[in-house]
């Protein structure tokens, strides 16, 4: 017990709840972006893995992790404009077409790889961005590591997330954007340009799916391989309706998650005797038990996942 309860492991995993919570926390702002704006995309999982991959090869030539976190997000949100295209201009259905980027970005990601790297089993090691140490502020015990000792990236998200809280309950285009996922016909009524709202929303909820990709590699392991997002998307997904599509609820989910992922990161090391596929659930049951609290939620925007038609057929 008493390994469980020192200053080092609990500061230790604190700091790495933080980290794992980062792009959980990125691609879940960009989803509740897209559904403010009445846009369910279950295609995040491939949004992110397109981030990694572009973002790993952008870094690993450039030897600029930053410049690969810049286009990783630029490429999630140019592959999700095939998503808004379906959808908006389209009108298709939002499942299907967050279905085919699952099955798009994954293959167009591998095919980007072997055609620079090859077919090859070496684990390739790119640059990363270093955290950032803040002087004093960091030795103070268990909190400073924790607040004070992170990837700027991490910073980001949840300055990204307060503003976004900002955006959506205390200004008027944030409250016109809650609009058009609420009652896009009256929304229009009003002057608001319900198709536009839809792409941007589509734009940013790419963008941000793509950084939080493109973190992975840039960020948090420094190398590539298949399968580096490991279903982060629909955990993503599932931590915005867990947090009733507000940015406060949102933000306990992504660190509950994360919390889990790093607690079962630490037993892995430190309880050998316990399969590591047993550990490595406990995210994805964590996930599972928010679904199923939140089943009977009615927070969601009304006119979420229907398509709109300035015709109105």
């Amino acid at each position: 017990m008493d390994m469980f309860l020192n200053a080092h492991f609990i500061g230790s995993l604190l700091q790495s709840t933080l980290r794992v919570t980062t792009p959980l926390l990125l691609v879940a702002l960009g989803e509740l972006y897209g559904e403010r704006a009445g846009m369910i995309n279950i295609g995040l999982d491939g949004i992110m893995t397109l981030g990694a991959t572009v973002g790993f090869i952008v870094g690993y030539i450039t030897v600029n992790p930053l410049l690969g976190l810049v286009i990783g997000a630029v490429a999630g949100s140019l592959i999700n404009l095939i998503y808004a295209y379906s959808t908006i201009t389209l009108r298709s259905g939002q499942i299907i077409n967050g279905m085919a980027l699952n099955i798009l970005a994954p293959a167009l990601s591998i095919f980007m790889f072997r055609q620079y790297f090859g077919v090859t089993t070496k684990l390739i090691q790119g640059t990363v961005i270093k955290p950032i140490c803040v002087p004093v502020l960091s030795d103070i015990p268990i909190a400073g590591p924790v607040l004070f000792n992170q990837n700027p990236i991490t910073y980001l998200a949840f300055v990204l997330a307060i503003l976004t809280a900002i955006f959506f309950n205390k200004t008027k285009p944030g409250l016109d954007y809650r609009a058009v996922g609420e009652f896009p016909r009256a929304a229009e009524t009003l002057g608001i340009n319900v198709i536009r709202k839809k792409y941007i929303a589509c734009m940013i909820c790419g963008a941000l799916a793509g950084l939080g990709g493109a973190y992975l590699n840039t960020c948090y392991i420094g190398t590539y391989a298949e399968g580096v997002v490991a279903g982060r998307g629909f955990i993503a997904l599932s931590a915005v309706i867990f947090g009733g599509w507000r940015v406060r609820g949102l933000i306990l989910a992504t660190l509950l998650f994360g919390f889990t992922d790093a607690v079962q990161l630490r037993f892995q090391t430190i309880l050998p005797v316990i399969p590591y596929q047993i550990l490595a659930m406990l995210p994805y049951l964590s996930t599972i038990a928010a679904l199923f609290i939140m089943r009977n939620s009615g927070l969601a925007p009304k006119a979420n996942g229907v398509p709109y038609s300035r015709e109105g057929h």
